[in-house]
């Protein structure tokens, strides 16, 4: 029993969630990880992004990091760890969508080559991820991290301005649609392949406050280790919205509990985070 939820005995498995900062909240206390922004493109519009920012599915409102390259990125990860020596996670959550930019997967190539023992992490929006999985499973990615905020097309419409696939732009419900039927799919195939999984839902007041409980029983079943409630920061077209407070932030943790294990310690990471959760030490 891990932070009391069952998990059969796989030593791997075990490792993935007891030294990954953002799955375990006893972790966060000990061990640090490190975000590479080498992806800028990004291949959705949510309504509450503006993306000449990082992505806030992922990283803090309002942050613009530095794009590296992927050989920028080896360096900085050599530079990092001659220094600390705690950080036992590679990360690339953006500044886009990781999996719409191949600069992400020269970049775990290149770190997988010098720094094997890392746990290998990735973030994306999903929409790819059915195409992508098969790379991912071969560089040997450990943990991924999907935004998921509907699970019916019909609230996804108002959330998604347009999905970008293969080259066509899709909207309204056909995008929303698009996209869910990828996600879910992707999720799947990332359990199945042994991927520990978390999913990150914005809770939208108004939007998708009403609907949380149900993505929380569907991911649940699906097999997601665990999912993450973000709170609205409202801008873009959602900045009229009232974000939700910490007090209905934690009754909804409460009534997704009952699904499956939730995140509680979330600082919404930069998108070039070094460090442990809320001590980042990005000037080394």
């Amino acid at each position: 029993k891990v932070e009391g939820k069952e998990i059969p005995w796989d030593p791997s498995q075990l490792r993935k969630i007891q030294e990954h900062p953002c799955f375990s909240k006893k972790a966060c206390h000990f061990f640090g990880r490190m975000h590479l922004p080498v992806a800028p493109k990004c291949n959705i519009q949510c309504n509450y992004c503006i993306l000449k920012f990082d992505c806030v599915n992922e990283s803090r409102p309002g942050v613009t990091s530095k794009v590296l390259t992927p050989r920028e990125a080896l360096e900085k990860v050599r530079e990092v760890l001659k220094k600390v020596h705690y950080i036992k996670v590679v990360a690339v959550a953006g500044p886009g969508e990781p999996l719409f930019n191949e600069e992400t997967f020269e970049t775990f190539r290149l770190v997988n080559d010098e720094f094997s023992h890392l746990l290998r992490c990735m973030s994306t929006n999903g929409l790819l991820l059915p195409d992508r999985i098969g790379d991912i499973e071969e560089l040997g990615i450990d943990t991924i991290t999907v935004t998921l905020n509907a699970v019916d097309p019909a609230i996804g419409k108002e959330i998604y301005s347009f999905v970008n696939y293969r080259g066509k732009i899709y909207k309204g419900e056909e995008g929303a649609e698009l996209l869910l039927k990828k996600q879910l799919e992707g999720i799947r195939e990332a359990v199945k392949r042994k991927i520990l999984v978390k999913v990150n839902t914005v809770l939208i007041p108004t939007v998708n406050d009403e609907h949380v409980v149900e993505i929380a029983r569907e991911i649940g079943e699906m097999g997601v280790y665990v999912q993450n409630i973000i709170p609205l920061i409202p801008q873009y077209k959602f900045a009229h919205i009232t974000p939700p407070t910490q007090e209905e932030k934690k009754e909804m943790q409460a009534k997704c509990r009952g699904y499956l294990m939730q995140m509680i310690h979330c600082r919404q990471c930069r998108a070039d985070a070094i460090g442990k959760l809320g001590k980042d030490i990005q000037n080394l």
